[in-house]
């Protein structure tokens, strides 16, 4: 979303931690490595936005260096690196949940925060989530600092191969089961639900969980015992799906697109930049 509303064109690159691995072949379309061997975000991240490359390192310096080098990158994007001090940044963004955005308050292990509330302070920019257009900014952030507010949106739903987005009332009558392997699969479920879809049965799995017999077993029986006709499940889920795509029978995959409400100060920012 970041790279569509930056006005001028630029080569885009994002750079993750984990392994030291080039996500995309020079077409920038070829993924050459699998889920299971770089994780499920990046291959989403590749899969998604075609001519983006997704370099992983365990140290990011040296990975935006080779970035840099090997791949001529012109920009980047450091994805979950605001407590990542060692790199310098022209523009920080801080995402920060709508409908709670200091959770309790508390940081880490008695509350959900990385640092106390006043760090936000550090950020140029912050994005607000979850947030519907009717929001006020003032309830959430009073704060002097450019303000964004964005909502996530189920939009429909593919085969797990891809392909044209269908509407979600194409599945009206069906019995569904959905399932997902992220941080907060209640969220999905009340979505899906909120869409018209009928659930007969959810399955929480743990986030960026690793799909294998096991898992297929468990889908089985879910099938069979709620009588269901598919399944539906997440994006993210999905790119981890595809080596079981005759096993796992009907499933779907729904869409989420988010919204920028307010998407001015953002782009102001980014054509600071650029």
């Amino acid at each position: 979303k970041l790279l569509k509303i930056a006005a001028p064109p630029a080569e885009p690159h994002s750079v993750s931690f984990g392994c030291w691995v080039c996500y995309e072949d020079e077409d920038g379309k070829s993924l050459l490595l699998s889920p299971a061997e770089a994780g499920d975000e990046p291959c989403l991240l590749a899969a998604s936005l075609p001519g983006l490359m997704v370099v992983m390192g365990t140290d990011r310096y040296r990975a935006g260096c080779l970035a840099l080098k090997v791949l001529s990158a012109d920009c980047f994007i450091l994805d979950d690196g605001f407590q990542h001090q060692r790199l310098d940044r022209d523009l920080d963004i801080l995402l920060l949940d709508g409908t709670v955005p200091f959770k309790n308050g508390w940081t880490l292990p008695a509350g959900f925060l990385r640092e106390p509330p006043s760090a936000v302070s550090r950020a140029d920019l912050v994005i607000l989530t979850r947030c519907s257009a009717a929001d006020s900014l003032a309830d959430f952030l009073p704060l002097q600092m450019p303000v964004c507010r964005s909502s996530h949106t189920l939009t429909g739903y593919t085969t797990l191969s891809g392909g044209e987005v269908r509407p979600f009332t194409e599945l009206a009558g069906k019995r569904i089961v959905a399932f997902c392997g992220i941080a907060d699969p209640a969220s999905f479920f009340d979505g899906v639900e909120a869409c018209g879809v009928s659930l007969v049965a959810t399955l929480a799995l743990p986030d960026h969980c690793g799909y294998g017999a096991r898992e297929m077993e468990a889908l089985g029986r879910l099938k069979q015992q709620y009588r269901a006709d598919c399944l539906i499940t997440t994006a993210k889920d999905a790119v981890k799906l595809v080596p079981y795509a005759g096993i796992i029978g009907d499933c779907f995959v729904a869409q989420l697109e988010l919204t920028l409400n307010d998407p001015e100060p953002l782009t102001a920012a980014l054509n600071q930049l650029v």
